[in-house]
């Protein structure tokens, strides 16, 4: 190591799962970047090679014999610089699990050594034990060039105090010698996930009492988004580097050096800030960039052209939707269909145009009423001829509509972007193969409360630039518009109590005899939403992919079976 300090540079990329040698480029150019600007070891995230979470393909015969390819390619650029990068390494021994998920350092142009995972989470989202042998021992990791010892812990290995873990990573790593702590992470985000981690590793910084490197990855892969947020946190529990949110980049971060009364190295970090004076954009601002950053990498990621289609009713949620589909991809890949039928009203197709104008994507119109009376003869032929056949009309309606989007789809290679809220997927309040067709429901996980939110966010400059989404579309009563006067408040509870109850039974795991019903909720209302949520479990199995934004979203991460007689 040269001089007093050690310069260690936080590569936060952006991976694509399964993309070896794009990944490895990228790895290579954040190499050369930290190598450019003199720093003395460069630090990428977990499973940087093949991207997070692999799932799967860590099955696959080649896949794994391919990634290390890639590693040895990628060890060349380390006759510049030391690098540590998340991979797939091959266990030592004959383990029935013959893979570990490790950080492996390059040095001198070849593999120097690793330092496997040890923590393998298996809860929500996560299922590293269905692949993955644990670490067996946890020792430090000394790089020529660099005089301190590194305790290298992946990702989880920090987060040994949120669960009943046997083992404390850190803690062992900080016993054997490590003068730092190196975290390389895929940690997935959520609202406020950034500040959670920091408050997390500054307690894991203080209990050890070493500094503290977290790099993760940052980009959207399938329903996860990664926000990066790499940080230094000083074994004061001080932060001494916060880096941005929702974007790629390079940070360097120099930390002294000094020797002790007894002649061993060790760092000495000046004062950083408190971890009350880093300031993330507020919850709504990450929820906007949270989505946009799913919604781009889920097109980007698959190469899929030319855009999106979106159903435009006239409402708040295709509003937000079309909204953050133009921020992820441009108002030239984003084209939206209105489609009244017989109970549209007037304001809504008008609310549909504004919201083209106002976004600046082409609208078209296609009236659904021709197609809807076809069907109504034919139900008299199939069910008997009546005035009103009730849910069966509500949804055929709903149901042309998705097949006119799904038309548009496979005419223009477009992806239809769903439009349906968390709180309407909780409950039901959608039609199968109607609103909920698509590739991608980018609202899947925000609850109507936070819809509004959003909208509201989106004209935060409506005095200087115009509004973003007409203002009678926030305003006006919800309504699907199915049938003469049908309004949202009709057929649910107010928003604000739906959201409460929903929000104890999902994320909080309440159970039904749990629930606290919210002020001007009664305890039979609670119980019928709680009702709800159980027996529309049969629609979310079959909606499209959900982005994640909260602790716990609809998808891999909430698995409950739709037969059960659970009622507590």
């Amino acid at each position: 190591m040269l001089g007093a300090a050690m310069k260690i540079a936080l590569a936060q990329i952006n991976p694509t799962v399964g993309d070896l040698a794009g990944n490895r480029r990228l790895a290579e150019e954040a190499a050369s970047r930290a190598a450019d600007a003199g720093a003395d070891l460069v630090v990428l995230p977990e499973l940087a090679l093949t991207g997070y979470p692999p799932m799967d393909l860590l099955e696959r015969d080649r896949f794994v014999d391919d990634q290390l390819a890639e590693l040895d390619e990628l060890a060349k650029a380390s006759q510049r610089i030391a690098i540590v990068v998340g991979a797939v390494v091959r266990t030592a021994d004959a383990r029935p699990k013959s893979i570990e998920n490790a950080a492996v350092v390059l040095a001198a142009g070849r593999r120097l050594t690793h330092r496997s995972k040890t923590l393998l989470p298996t809860y929500d989202v996560f299922d590293e034990q269905r692949y993955f042998a644990n670490a067996k021992d946890r020792t430090p990791v000394e790089i020529p060039g660099l005089e301190l010892p590194l305790g290298l812990a992946v990702c989880e290995d920090t987060w040994f105090q949120t669960r009943p873990y046997p083992v404390d990573p850190v803690a062992e790593l900080a016993a054997g010698g490590a003068a730092l702590i190196v975290n390389p992470s895929a940690s997935p985000w959520h609202v406020g996930k950034a500040r959670e981690r920091r408050a997390l590793l500054a307690d894991v910084a203080k209990r050890s009492g070493r500094p503290v490197v977290f790099v993760n990855q940052v980009g959207g892969n399938d329903e996860l988004v990664f926000d990066g947020g790499s940080c230094v946190i000083g074994a004061d529990g001080t932060v001494q580097l916060a880096m941005p949110l929702f974007e790629p980049g390079l940070a360097i971060v120099e930390l002294p050096t000094r020797r002790g009364g007894d002649g061993t190295l060790g760092l000495a970090l000046g004062a950083g800030r408190a971890l009350a004076d880093v300031v993330d954009p507020s919850d709504v601002e990450q929820l906007e960039r949270g989505l946009v950053l799913g919604i781009r990498d889920y097109f980007l990621k698959q190469n899929l052209p030319p855009g999106a289609v979106i159903g435009l009713s006239g409402g708040i949620d295709s509003a937000v939707t079309a909204h953050l589909a133009v921020e992820a991809l441009g108002a030239d890949r984003v084209v939206g269909i209105a489609m009244p039928g017989p109970f549209s009203t007037d304001h809504s197709i008008e609310d549909a145009f504004e919201l083209g104008r106002q976004l600046g994507i082409h609208v078209r119109r296609a009236d659904i009423g021709p197609v809807y009376d076809v069907y109504r003869q034919l139900f008299a032929k199939l069910f008997g001829a009546r005035d009103d056949y009730g849910l069966t009309q509500q949804n055929i309606q709903s149901r042309i509509r998705g097949a006119i989007l799904m038309a548009c789809s496979n005419e223009e290679n477009r992806l239809v972007l769903a439009t349906g809220n968390k709180s309407e997927l909780s409950v039901g309040y959608c039609t199968l193969y109607g609103d909920t067709v698509g590739g991608l429901a980018v609202l899947g996980d925000v609850y109507k409360r936070d819809v509004y939110a959003l909208a509201r966010h989106a004209n935060r400059h409506a005095k200087e630039r115009g509004e973003r989404i007409p203002l009678r579309t926030i305003e006006k009563p919800p309504s699907a518009e199915l049938a003469a006067d049908q309004f949202d408040q009709n057929d649910l509870p107010p928003y604000d109590i739906l959201d409460d109850v929903l929000s104890q039974a999902i994320e909080g795991g309440k159970s039904r005899a749990s629930i606290v019903p919210p002020p001007g909720c009664s305890d039979e209302v609670a119980q019928a939403i709680f009702r709800r949520l159980d027996r529309n479990e049969y629609k979310r199995r079959q909606t499209p992919l959900v982005l994640r934004t909260s602790e716990k979203a609809f998808g891999g991460g909430r698995r409950l079976p739709i037969v059960h007689r659970y009622t507590g």
